[in-house]
């Protein structure tokens, strides 16, 4: 089987398209997968270092004024001869959207062509661009419940986010209590605001790990690359503080009380498939609020604690934390209604519906 994958711009999109591409070629090595994406953005270098095939094209979201808005349809329409070509050379029996306004142009382009069309929907509020070619496709995977009153009921199934297939098949050799010389008997809270980090979290957390430093609890702070110096020069380590840069979140977080994090796809996905406690403060800075959302479908099952930022406040979160890691009976909760939200197989459902699709089979 050919395969086409479309995924744009961020890593909520680029990453669950790289595990189902993963899925695919773990049950069969023999399926061809290709790669359509922005030519400037992270999958540009990210789709080649795990071995695909990528084409890059040039779009742009409709944001900004009128003449910007203007010019980026113009980029999303008027693509047609470009995408017509690429799929001409590589002939796919499939064309699968992970989201991001390249696939716009792809999609439309090959309902032209008459190939079978699917797209993947990572947040609880959906995007744009799948709006919009929701009407177009012959299936749509959704991640939350949210999304079946967001798309063609008929057309719609909740299986997940094949990210979850990476996270749940690959060793996790990570020993935290080891690598970073804690006690395995304490609490444990990993936070984690995502790979860049946030400057407006970074201005409560050294007085928030000071709090917990005094009440004993051991902290991993993941600072993001770009933010690692600046808060190391102004926050020590202690026996109870460890603050990295960067962490193999997938082989930490199953080996905590707590996380703090952002509310992104495929953190959100990590969490409901791990049942980790979670307190998540979604980031304000992203398109749709989708990270609110994400969080709130957690926070409405009890499964996750909700603070948004412009509440942030360093006693406060600590007063939280606390709360929770002297509620055993809370946190199992927690664990549990997460865990009922998770979809583990969900790029081998995935997969499936797809072979159903083309009449080529079950992938078991």
């Amino acid at each position: 089987m050919k395969v086409c994958l479309i995924a744009g711009g961020t890593g909520g999109h680029i990453y669950p398209a790289l595990a189902f591409a993963k899925a695919l070629k773990d049950k069969d090595s023999s399926h061809e997968i290709f790669f359509i994406g922005n030519h400037e953005r992270m999958e540009s270098e990210l789709v080649p270092q795990h071995g695909y095939a990528f084409e890059g094209l040039s779009t742009k979201g409709l944001q900004g004024n009128i003449f910007k808005k203007i010019y980026a349809l113009y980029t999303l329409f008027f693509k047609r001869k470009k995408v017509k070509s690429i799929l001409n050379q590589y002939k796919p029996d499939v064309v699968i959207g992970f989201g991001g306004y390249v696939c716009v142009p792809v999609i439309m382009e090959a309902r032209r062509l008459k190939i079978k069309t699917f797209l993947h929907e990572q947040n609880a509020i959906a995007g744009k661009a799948n709006l919009f070619l929701s009407r177009f496709v012959d299936g749509i995977v959704a991640s939350y419940e949210n999304n079946l009153n967001e798309f063609p009921k008929d057309k719609t199934r909740l299986l997940g986010n094949p990210r979850t297939y990476v996270f749940l098949n690959s060793d996790n050799n990570l020993n935290i209590f080891d690598e970073y010389k804690l006690d395995s008997k304490k609490k444990t809270v990993l936070f984690v605001m995502g790979s860049l980090g946030s400057e407006s979290v970074n201005q409560i957390m050294g007085s928030l790990l000071e709090l917990l430093d005094k009440h004993d609890i051991q902290s991993i702070y993941v600072t993001g690359k770009k933010h690692y110096e600046s808060f190391i020069e102004n926050n020590d380590e202690t026996k109870n503080i460890k603050i990295v840069p960067y962490i193999d979140q997938k082989s930490v977080m199953q080996q905590v009380d707590l996380m703090v994090t952002r509310g992104g796809a495929t953190t959100a996905a990590e969490i409901m498939v791990t049942g980790v406690p979670s307190i998540i403060i979604p980031s304000p800075f992203v398109p749709n609020n989708h990270q609110f959302y994400n969080a709130k479908a957690l926070m409405e099952k009890d499964a996750s604690i909700l603070v948004e930022e412009n509440n942030l406040d360093s006693q406060k979160l600590f007063a939280t934390i606390i709360s929770l890691l002297e509620d055993e009976d809370k946190l199992k909760v927690m664990s549990n209604n997460a865990k009922l939200l998770g979809h583990p197989n969900a790029a081998q459902d995935f997969i499936n519906w797809v072979f159903e699709e083309l009449n080529n089979g079950k992938f078991n």
